[in-house]
C-alpha cells in the first residue's frame, strides 16, 4: 500500500491518495483551516479559524482594553488566535485580560496617553488598532478634551506614522461637534480628528451598552442612584456588550468596513424610566428616584465630583439626561455586518439576579413568573 500527499492551493485542502491492493485509489481530504490574506499595505496575514491555541492571525492593539467594552473585544480576538497588545496604565486593572488568550497571546505594555513614544511602541507591530479610550466625566488629571480629542489625535498620528492597515475608533451615540453636551461634543471632534489624520478610520457609535460591568442596569439597580433631573425621560436603544464586541471583531475580518461609520444600537427604544421599571421587577425591589431641578443638581454634582475621589455624579452626566439618542440615517448598522442584536428585556435576569434578596434569589426570571401567572388564569378560563 502506498500513500502520497499533494497540496491543492486553489481550495486550501490537503489531499491524501492511498492505493489499495485491489488497485483502487481512495482520496482523503483534510481541510486546513487557514487562509493567507494580503492586507491593504501588502502584508500577508494568516487568517485562522481555529481556537485560542492557533498560530498566526492578526496582531491587534486595543487601547482602553481595561475598560468595560475592552474586555469583550479582547476576548473575541484572543480566543481565535490573534496576538493582542494591551496598553495599560494601572497594573491591577489589566490582570483579568491575561486569561483571554493562550500563553504569550496577550501582551501588555505600559503607556501614557500624553507620551507619544509609548503610543508608537504600542502600535508599531500591529495590523489593526482599536481605540476604546474614553471618559464619562472629567477628572483632576484629564479633561474630556484631553482624553477624547488630544488622545485620539496622538493615537491616530502613531497609526498613520507606521501605516497600520486598519484603525477602528469607538466613539459614542449622538457624537456631534456642535452638541450642547461637552461629552458628545468632544466625541464628535475626535471623529473629525481621526478622519483628518487617517482617512480610512472606521468610526463606531455604540448606544448605551449593558452587560455584567455596565453603568446602566447596575446603576439603576443600586441604592446610590437616588437623584435624577429629567424624570428619567431620556430615550435610547440600549445595546448588548457582546453584540458590540462581535461587531468590532467582524470589522477586523472585513476590509470593506474601512472608512465607514457604524451606529450600533439595540432593537427596541426605551426611556430610562422604563428600564428602571424592568430592573425593579427583576430584582423584586422598589428603588426610589427623586427628581431635582437641573439648576440645583448641577452645582451639587460639580462639588461632589471634585470633593470626593470616587465617582458619584457629574454635571456632564446631568446634561446628557436631557438629550435623546439620534441615529444617523447615513450610517451603517448591525444589519450590514450580519448581526442580530439582543433585546434588553430578555437578559435582565442574567445580569441582575445578584441584586435580589436571599428570599427571592432562586425565583425564575420576571418574564417566566409572568407567564406562569398568566397560565393560571388561562387554565381557569379553559375549564369553563
Amino acid at each position: 500500500m502506498q500513500k502520497c500527499w499533494t497540496a491543492q492551493a486553489s481550495n486550501g485542502l490537503r489531499v491524501a491518495s492511498r492505493a489499495t491492493r485491489s488497485g483502487n485509489t481512495v482520496i482523503q481530504r483534510r481541510g486546513l483551516k487557514q487562509d493567507v490574506t494580503i492586507t491593504r499595505t501588502g502584508k500577508p496575514v494568516i487568517r485562522i479559524q481555529g481556537g485560542r491555541a492557533s498560530l498566526g492571525g492578526f496582531t491587534a492593539t486595543v487601547f482602553g482594553a481595561t475598560g468595560f467594552l475592552g474586555r469583550y473585544i479582547c476576548n473575541r480576538l484572543a480566543r481565535q488566535g490573534c496576538t493582542v497588545v494591551v496598553p495599560f496604565r494601572e497594573e491591577m486593572a489589566k490582570r483579568h485580560l491575561k486569561l483571554m488568550g493562550d500563553l504569550g497571546r496577550v501582551t501588555f505594555l505600559e503607556y501614557d496617553l500624553r507620551n507619544t513614544a509609548s503610543l508608537e511602541e504600542s502600535v508599531r507591530h500591529s495590523d489593526i488598532v482599536y481605540n476604546l479610550v474614553g471618559r464619562d466625566y472629567p477628572t483632576k488629571n484629564f479633561t474630556l478634551e484631553d482624553v477624547h480629542v488630544e488622545g485620539t489625535e496622538r493615537i491616530a498620528e502613531a497609526v498613520a506614522k507606521y501605516d497600520i492597515d486598519r484603525f477602528i475608533h469607538v466613539s459614542s451615540y449622538n457624537a456631534d461637534s456642535k452638541s450642547p453636551s461637552e461629552f458628545f461634543r468632544t466625541k464628535g471632534r475626535s471623529e473629525e480628528v481621526a478622519r483628518s489624520i487617517f482617512p480610512e478610520t472606521t468610526i463606531v457609535r455604540p448606544a448605551p451598552v449593558f452587560g455584567f460591568e455596565d453603568r446602566l442596569l447596575h446603576r439603576l439597580a443600586g441604592v446610590t442612584n437616588l437623584f435624577t433631573s429629567n424624570h428619567m425621560q431620556e430615550r435610547y436603544w440600549p445595546v448588548h456588550a457582546i453584540d458590540v464586541g462581535t461587531a468590532l471583531e467582524a470589522m477586523m475580518q472585513d476590509d470593506s468596513t474601512a472608512s465607514q461609520t457604524y451606529e450600533l444600537y439595540g432593537p427596541k427604544n426605551y426611556s430610562t424610566a422604563e428600564i428602571a421599571e424592568l430592573v425593579d421587577r427583576e430584582i423584586i425591589k422598589r428603588r426610589r428616584h427623586i427628581n431635582v431641578p437641573k439648576r440645583i443638581l448641577k452645582p451639587i454634582a460639580n462639588v461632589l465630583n471634585k470633593a470626593i475621589w470616587w465617582h458619584t455624579m457629574s454635571p456632564e452626566e446631568i446634561d446628557r439626561e436631557f438629550l435623546d439618542q439620534v441615529i444617523d440615517p447615513r450610517a451603517k448598522t448591525f444589519k450590514d455586518l450580519g448581526i442580530e442584536p439582543a433585546e434588553l428585556s430578555s437578559l435582565t435576569f442574567h445580569y441582575l439576579q445578584g441584586y435580589r434578596s436571599s428570599a427571592f434569589y432562586d425565583l425564575p426570571a420576571a418574564t417566566e413568573r409572568e407567564k406562569r401567572e398568566e397560565k393560571k388564569y388561562l387554565h381557569v378560563l379553559d375549564d369553563q
